[in-house]
């Protein structure tokens, strides 16, 4: 049995005051790693379950002189041009020692993920649960959250021995068994649901739905206590017909489910995917027309199923 204190993860991101990722004011905690690969992904920098680099040659100050990671990669990962310092993608995505970020002093070389044990996590849950109320609490979010199953599972006995509220965002794609291990300990969730085809989810996300679809009938069906609402990116072109809200409005009914949150399309992470050196799907297209949106709701809601547009989420 694994000893608690051996249990390391790494967290690309804390954010403290979040009030989108469940109820009242929350910490949310963003895990590494995903399986999967949406093209629409707003922090892409979650994909790789390691810790790695990232690059914004917008706050770079090579123009006016500044050249301190200069011959600091000993691989050859990095050398100037006349536009500036040009990442050679291929050796950095292999790094493990980040040397050319040490003197950055803009960041525009950073270093993204740092590892964290249970502790160091409490002892931030415990700076800030004075901020929280008492409907808050803390959301465990990512990338995939549940892809750290024994870590997650140890901090979420640790956040219920001390009577914290617990929300997860997840996309669910795990092993139904540890899904529902997880679960067990969570009061609220998130689960998204990208697209009810199974070739169009493969071809947004990488990934089949089968096994998403398959663990929330799961945890519906396991008499769970917690409170579920489904939630869908929805992105012109890939999942915003009435045909593929109507599959939605189906699994829901036929599994007693009853609120689904819809956001609207946007772009915030594009700048994320050119400081990983990867060519983001949507630089055009996908925009939701307003007015669509509604009409998706007001198909939700004509079908008893309570349906939210973007950060709406009543908690």
């Amino acid at each position: 049995m694994v000893n608690e204190r051996d249990l390391k993860a790494i967290i690309f991101d804390i954010q403290a005051f979040s009030i989108h990722d469940g109820p009242g004011c929350r910490t949310t905690i963003f895990f590494a790693g995903c399986p999967l690969r949406c093209k629409w992904c707003a922090n892409p920098e979650n994909f790789a379950g390691k810790r790695h680099l990232m690059f914004a040659p917008r706050v770079c100050k090579w123009h006016t002189g500044c050249r301190a990671c200069v011959d600091l990669c000993p691989r050859g990962g990095l050398h100037f041009e006349d536009t500036g310092p040009v990442v050679h993608w291929e050796i950095c995505n292999r790094c493990e020692t980040f040397e050319c970020t040490q003197y950055c002093a803009s960041e525009s070389l950073k270093i993204c993920g740092k590892i964290y044990t249970i502790d160091d996590i409490i002892k931030i849950l415990k700076r800030d649960c004075s901020n929280w109320g008492s409907e808050g609490g803390v959301t465990f979010s990512g990338g995939e959250p549940c892809l750290h199953d024994e870590f997650l599972l140890a901090l979420l006995k640790r956040c219920k021995s001390m009577h914290i509220h617990t929300a997860i965002e997840t996309a669910g794609d795990v092993p139904t068994e540890k899904f529902l291990m997880l679960m067990s300990y969570i009061d609220f969730a998130f689960i998204d649901i990208k697209n009810m085809d199974d070739e169009k989810h493969r071809e947004g996300t990488g990934v089949s739905n089968a096994l998403i679809l398959q663990n929330i009938a799961a945890l519906k069906a396991s008499g769970w206590p917690g409170r579920l609402v489904l939630r869908q990116p929805t992105i012109h072109g890939y999942n915003d017909s009435v045909e593929n809200a109507q599959k939605v409005i189906a699994f829901m009914q036929v599994h007693d489910l009853y609120e689904i949150n819809l956001l609207k399309f946007h772009r915030l992470g594009q700048t994320k995917w050119e400081q990983l050196g990867m060519e983001y799907a949507y630089v055009t297209g996908g925009d939701m027309a307003e007015d669509t949106m509604q009409e998706l709701q007001a198909l939700y809601l004509n079908n008893e199923i309570l349906c939210y547009l973007g950060d709406k989420t009543p908690f």
